[in-house]
């Protein structure tokens, strides 16, 4: 407990250094009403938003309307969906990457999950929310929204609003703030898969201050700050209005709920964990197989169920684009599944459960970003490549990568992360079936269907993906570091053959 404690105090020391950095960014005039949003939209410039796009926060200007009301409904929506997400993390993961571990390291792989899903949460709210959904610069946001200030509105007598993606339609910004903790939380949540069974449980807690705090909140902001509808209220302020979001929403990319800054953000920091934490002691050589295909199985569906509010809750509205990603997350996992346990047949002569559980993540992951995106039939497409990418990314590029990556974090978030990236660009085409571009922006920029250029969007795709590795990569090689140096990233041999569920926590997951 005092290593726990110590690792905590020095975790708050680098961040609160980190930030003392971060204050130096050149930050805009401080709003009088916040209006934040996610997702992905594209600049007007470069090519204007697809319907459910771009991340935003938006400033006194686009806010200025004060007759504004959230719609109960949406509100309503939106709380169901933060509940669903909840769910995708405790239990839903938890129970997945549990019954992949062995039994000696369940309740350690439970621990790290629930604990790190809380620990960002916290760490949201005291400053992460305002480093990503604040206007700052093209790469971090700045400090308005620091334990939460100003979310009650004392001028209006009333809780200050957060944009949607349509104008004049707001939601509560306290109700925004509370969907986007949840990604936050799974975001890191899912890179405990990467060294399971191995870490010890103070240096999981402090890598990941560091990490969210550098890594998770810039990139959110990179890629889903904006100003919001509202702010685009002729072709005059374009300009001006895409200079303030962050730097790769300003370049025009595509990411729904979730592609680059939760599934490639995370596996790559898992990826490099697992080369810095090292193999676990007998891998290739025991025995390692999952424990318990069954709570596997059960995690692996209310991942599924929670995805919905993951996707779906990512329109920010109960409209048609919601609907839309709603479609897509059932038709591209279904796709996966049955991709999955095709390749399997073919590659071993059978499918298996484990493979099945897989391909359902494997889906969830690649759909993620284009959920809102494209039409169904690009969502089947890109669900059934996606089974087959991340059976090979499990198999044969885990091979080629010779990392430990224990549950596969990179081989399925990073493969299926990358892959519907990248296939966001191809079928968001309107002429492949995808929605296009907003009417909205359509209206405020003159730009219509005809402008769309597939090559260009996933050109732009593409340095999105690299943009989210680089960042990742060195972040969590420099997070690493630190962990290591100062506490010591793995735990002993002798924990290690006993378990973490003893050794680090003092119990047991069934009574032997």
């Amino acid at each position: 407990m005092k290593k726990l404690l110590a690792s905590l105090a020095l975790g708050l020391s680098l961040l609160t250094s980190g930030v003392a950095v971060m204050a130096q960014a050149p930050a805009a005039a401080p709003a009088a009403t916040s209006v934040a949003a996610p997702a992905e939209a594209k600049p007007a410039d470069a090519a204007p938003a697809t319907a459910p796009a771009a991340a935003v926060a938006a400033p006194a200007e686009a806010a200025a309307a004060p007759a504004l009301v959230p719609n109960k409904g949406d509100t309503a929506w939106m709380m169901t969906s933060t509940i669903l997400v909840i769910l995708m993390v405790v239990p839903g993961l938890a129970l997945f990457y549990g019954g992949l571990v062995r039994s000696k390291n369940m309740l350690s792989v439970l621990m790290q999950v629930m604990v790190t899903f809380s620990l960002i949460v916290v760490l949201w709210f005291i400053y992460g929310y305002s480093l990503a959904f604040t206007e700052g610069n093209a790469y971090f946001g700045g400090f308005d929204r620091l334990f939460m200030a100003g979310i009650w509105d004392n001028a209006a007598g009333t809780f200050a609003n957060a944009a949607t993606f349509s104008k004049g339609v707001v939601l509560p910004e306290i109700v925004f703030a509370a969907f986007q903790a949840t990604f936050a939380g799974i975001t890191c949540a899912l890179i405990v898969g990467a060294f399971a069974e191995r870490m010890k449980f103070s240096a999981v807690l402090l890598f990941m201050v560091i990490w969210f705090t550098f890594s998770y909140a810039p990139i959110a902001h990179m890629v889903w700050f904006w100003m919001g509808p509202d702010a685009y209220t002729g072709k005059e302020v374009v300009d001006a209005m895409n200079a303030k979001g962050g730097y790769l929403w300003q370049s025009g990319a595509l990411d729904f709920a979730g592609g680059t800054v939760v599934h490639i953000n995370a596996a790559v920091a898992g990826l490099v964990g697992a080369y810095m934490v090292g193999k676990r002691i007998g891998y290739g050589k025991e025995a390692m197989a999952p424990h318990s295909l069954t709570l596997t199985m059960v995690g692996s569906s209310l991942l599924w169920v929670g995805w919905f509010g993951f996707n779906a809750g990512s329109a920010l509205e109960a409209n048609g684009f919601a609907a839309l990603a709603f479609i897509n997350t059932l038709g591209a996992t279904a796709a996966a599944v049955l991709a999955w346990c095709v390749g399997e047949a073919l590659m071993r002569g059978k499918a298996s459960m484990l493979g099945a559980a897989s391909g359902a993540v494997a889906g969830l992951v690649a759909i993620t970003p284009a959920a809102g995106n494209v039409g169904i039939g690009g969502g089947l497409v890109i669900g059934f490549l996606a089974g087959f990418a991340c059976l090979w990314g499990v198999n044969g590029l885990k091979k080629i990568l010779g990392a430990d990556d224990s549950l596969d974090v990179f081989g399925v978030h990073g493969i299926g992360g990358i892959l519907g990236a990248l296939l966001t660009g191809v079928f968001n085409s309107p002429s492949l079936g995808g929605p296009g571009f907003v009417a909205d922006w359509v209206t405020a920029t003159g730009v219509t269907a005809a402008d769309y250029s597939i090559v260009s969007q996933v050109w732009i795709q593409a340095k999105a993906v690299f943009i989210t590795v680089v960042w990742s990569g060195v972040v969590s090689f420099i997070a690493y570091k630190v962990v290591d140096l100062t506490i010591g990233l793995r735990v002993s041999e002798e924990d290690e053959r006993e378990g973490l569920d003893i050794t680090a926590h003092g119990e047991t997951a069934y009574n032997r």
